[in-house]
This record gives structure tokens, C-alpha cells and sequence, in this order.
């Protein structure tokens, strides 16, 4: 599986954008998705994650009642709406494909990473 992370791009405080993650393949819709984020001088850390049907979601508490992770399997793609910008959201954006149909807050569970797309949030 290859991703391709794109909607990125400079927004102020209390803005939207919403991420998508293109995937290559015939194999999208057996996988768990996951979003991750990276800070500059920061770890990478779980954003928020779906399952293979898009019935379960998880989020990181920071995020909770802000982002929503939605995916359409027919496209092969998988959505991050994230509104409420804030600053500290400020990162570099990363889908991931895990190794089966559920997702997860490990960032090893993932086999597959697109390249990132980075989002800045202006004060």
C-alpha cells in the first residue's frame, strides 16, 4: 500500500482543513487507518485512528470533539476534518496503513506511512 497525505497549508486559530490520504492498491479496505502528527523538536503522536468499515474511531484526547476521521473505501481514501485550529496543532500530518482491520495508538502497529503534509496554525 502506498499513501499519499495531501490539505495541508497555513490557517489561523479557530480555522479548518480538513487532510486526505490517498491509497494505492487493492488492499485499502482491509486495513486499519491511522493519523499521526509531528512537531518540530517533538515525537510523532497518535492523532487518531479508523477502522476498516469506518464504524470505529479513536481519538487523542487533545484532538477529541475537534478532528473527525472518516474514510470512503471506494476511493481509497481517508479523511482528517479537523476544526478548532489551534497553535499547538501545528505539525506535520501522516496517515499510516496498519497491519489489519482495526486501528490503533501505536505508532508500530503501522506498516504503511504516506509522506506527511504540514499543517502551520497561526495565533
Amino acid at each position: 500500500v502506498q499513501l499519499q497525505a495531501s490539505g495541508g497549508g497555513l490557517v489561523q486559530a479557530g480555522g479548518s482543513l480538513r487532510l486526505s490520504c490517498l491509497a494505492s492498491g487493492r488492499t485499502f479496505s482491509r486495513h486499519g487507518m491511522g493519523w499521526f502528527r509531528q512537531a518540530p523538536g517533538k515525537e510523532r503522536e497518535f492523532v487518531g485512528s479508523i477502522n476498516w468499515t469506518g464504524g470505529s474511531t479513536n481519538y487523542a484526547d487533545s484532538v477529541k470533539g475537534r478532528f473527525t476521521i472518516s474514510r470512503v473505501n471506494a476511493k481509497n481514501t481517508v479523511y482528517l476534518q479537523m476544526n478548532s485550529l489551534k497553535p499547538e496543532d501545528t505539525a506535520v500530518y501522516y496517515c499510516a496503513a496498519g497491519r489489519s482491520l482495526d486501528g490503533s495508538t501505536w505508532y508500530g502497529y503501522y506498516d504503511f506511512w504516506g509522506q506527511g503534509t504540514l499543517v502551520t496554525v497561526s495565533s
